[in-house]
């Protein structure tokens, strides 16, 4: 059996094992490692989750999703109730600062505001993904801590330097464009990818992570 074709069916795979997953309009294409995934899935939580258990098969280098999200009829919310329902979870969630508001139309969520760190912008797409009615994500939300860039350099340099799950061969450089993270270099799977991203998101000052890391799988 060919590479292609055995990351191919691996991924199938993968997608029909994970229960938070329906995988049945799911079409899973290969080239080399890169994969892109088609076809309908009837909630944003499993378009995201989709992306994510082909994301963690061996082999995989990267992973385009092209998903559509179509909603069950009685999953269908109004932007009015569908705003609502947003805000109060973003107002419930400790982890999101107030000031973050969410807006709706035709089902996609727009979220605004202004927070202090890019992990509390996570937090707030988070508090929203799995709402019932959502089609899609637009996060504008701000950050305004206005650190140096030099200190954002070494605090995530010395993050990563922590982490348990970076292995010592990975090889990541860490440089900075104003208060963008600029990440490159190779790791060896997609947790390690993960782990370097959620490191640098927590930097004090970082406004936003630009990913240019290769997984050599």
């Amino acid at each position: 059996m060919s590479k292609t074709k055995d990351i191919r069916e691996s991924v199938e795979a993968e997608l029909i094992f994970d229960p938070l997953v329906d995988a049945t309009d799911i079409t899973v294409h290969n080239l080399s490692g890169e994969v892109r995934i088609t076809g309908t899935v009837p909630s944003y939580l499993q378009y995201l989750e989709a992306a994510a258990a082909a994301r963690r098969v061996a082999g995989v280098t990267k992973v385009h999703n092209n998903l559509e999200v179509v909603l069950p009829a009685a999953h269908e919310r109004d932007d009015e109730t569908l705003a609502a329902v947003a805000n109060n979870a973003l107002l419930m969630n400790i982890a999101v600062p107030l000031g973050v508001e969410a807006s709706a139309s035709n089902g996609n969520l727009t979220l605004t505001g202004v927070v202090r760190y890019g992990s509390e912008r996570q937090a707030a797409e988070q508090a929203v993904s799995a709402l019932t009615g959502v089609r899609g994500i637009k996060n504008k939300i701000g950050i305004s801590d206005d650190a140096d860039p030099v200190d954002v350099t070494v605090l995530v340099s010395d993050a990563l330097d922590r982490n348990a799950l970076i292995l010592d061969d990975s090889e990541v450089d860490v440089t900075t464009n104003g208060n963008t993270v600029v990440l490159t270099g190779h790791v060896r799977t997609w947790a390690e990818h993960d782990a370097v991203i959620g490191a640098a998101w927590m930097a004090r000052g970082v406004y936003d992570v630009r990913d240019d890391l290769f997984i050599t799988g």
